[in-house]
Parts: structure tokens; C-alpha cells; sequence
């Protein structure tokens, strides 16, 4: 019997202080019924010694699963993701910062229920985890605001529409038309997921949210790109979304 596999796509930019620690992470959690992960790793040309913590890793970690590209220069997080997903290989997919903010050992139960349900699409939600913390009132209100938007567009019963922990039935995300290059890769991919008339599930994970002095690099301005994005999906022509 084949064995399934998870890819994992990491975007990264200037994430020197975290990803090694967070390729560790990835690379000892034990995925259920004995799944095996693809780690994509996409350096959006990082200024820092991004490139270097990952080398780093590649040589402590040999045995891993790892694939690795560098961007031919900063594009931004969606363009790096688009990059990632050309290269995956595996049953599932799901799309992975680069900081500590999540823990992979929350793939596990988004696991279980992709197949359990056979399912296409599930997102791990912070807000549904009342032990979560979150760093500033206009990141939480403003994840807030895009899930009620998202919820009032497309019908869905979504708490926490911008969350990281997006996973993907690997055939469902690859034939989905993407444009972003920058944050706005979250709510495109929600709005044309929406759009093929599934609904998002959602399980809590857990959330451990770092400063803009960390590192914290969407802003407000990001926010509003986001709304705009929901809207102009809703209302597209459905065959410009084929």
C-alpha cells in the first residue's frame, strides 16, 4: 500500500531568528497513522541569514524529506506559496510560516478529519481555542472582521478566515487558479475555494502570536487588500475564475 504524504509549504522572508527551530519542530512531529511529510521550503530571497539557518538544517537533518528553492527575488508570500505548490507532491497540503507562532503538532487533528471525511478543505482556527492569546487588539478584531466579511459573502461559518494553518486536498489546491503575490493569498484562496461551493471546516489550534519587534510583518494595509480580494471574487465573472 502507497504510502500518503502530507506536503508542508514554508514561505519565507527574513526569518533568520526562527526557522531553524522551526524546521525542528516540523521535522520531529509524528503524523498519524504513519504519514510521511515533504517540507517545501521557499526563500523569497531573503536579505538575512535565512538561506544559511536552512543549509543548516539540510546538514543536520539529511534524512528529511526537504525540498528547497530560492526565489529569483523578493516577491512576496503568496508568490513564494505559488512556488511551493508547483513542487508538491503529496495527498494533502498545508501551508506553514516560517516563525513560531503555530505548532505542528496541530496537523495531526486536521489530518484525522481530511480523512475521516474525505475531506478537501479544513482550517485551524486560534479563535476557537479560548487558551490562545493575541498580540494586539487590531490583529485579533481585524481576523475577526475578514471572517465576518467572508462569512456575510460566500455563507460560511468561518471564525478565523486569515489563519496559517490552511489544509488542502493537494489536487484541490493545484487546480485552483492563483494570482497573489503578497499576504492576499489568504483570502483568494478562501474566496475561490468559496466559489467551488465548499464548505470550510474549522478545528482549534494552538496560536502563540509574536511582536512587530519579533518580526510581525502584515499590517493594516494588508487588512483592507483582503477585503477588497473577498469582494472582487464574489463578484467575478465565474468562468475568469477557471
Amino acid at each position: 500500500m502507497r504510502q500518503q504524504t502530507l506536503s508542508i509549504i514554508i514561505p519565507a522572508y527574513n526569518e533568520a531568528n526562527t526557522i531553524f527551530t522551526l524546521l525542528e519542530k516540523v521535522y520531529y512531529t509524528r503524523l498519524v497513522h504513519g504519514i510521511r511529510k515533504e517540507l517545501v521550503i521557499v526563500n523569497d530571497c531573503s536579505k538575512d541569514n535565512t538561506e544559511e539557518e536552512i543549509q543548516r538544517f539540510t546538514r543536520t537533518y539529511p534524512d528529511c524529506n526537504a525540498i528547497y528553492h530560492k526565489q529569483p527575488h523578493n516577491q512576496g508570500k503568496g508568490a513564494a506559496i505559488r512556488a511551493g505548490i508547483q513542487m508538491i507532491t503529496g495527498d494533502w497540503t498545508i501551508i506553514q510560516d516560517a516563525d513560531l507562532e503555530y505548532d505542528p503538532e496541530d496537523y495531526n487533528p486536521l489530518l484525522e478529519w481530511m480523512i475521516k471525511h474525505d475531506g478537501k478543505v479544513i482550517y485551524g482556527s486560534r479563535f476557537l481555542n479560548k487558551a490562545n492569546k493575541h498580540s494586539y487588539q487590531s490583529f485579533y478584531f481585524g481576523g475577526r472582521l475578514l471572517s465576518f466579511v467572508t462569512n456575510i459573502l460566500y455563507r460560511q461559518h468561518l471564525t478565523d478566515e486569515p489563519t496559517c494553518y490552511k489544509m488542502f486536498d493537494t489536487e484541490l489546491l493545484r487546480s485552483i487558479p492563483l494570482q497573489s503575490t503578497g499576504f492576499e493569498f489568504c483570502p483568494e484562496i478562501t474566496a475561490k475555494v468559496c466559489r467551488r461551493g465548499y464548505k470550510i471546516t474549522e478545528l482549534p489550534i494552538r496560536y502563540y502570536p509574536r511582536s512587530i519587534e519579533e518580526g510581525k510583518k502584515i499590517n493594516w494595509k494588508d487588512g483592507l487588500i483582503a477585503i477588497w480580494v473577498l469582494v472582487r471574487i464574489r463578484f467575478a465573472n465565474k468562468r475568469s475564475l477557471e
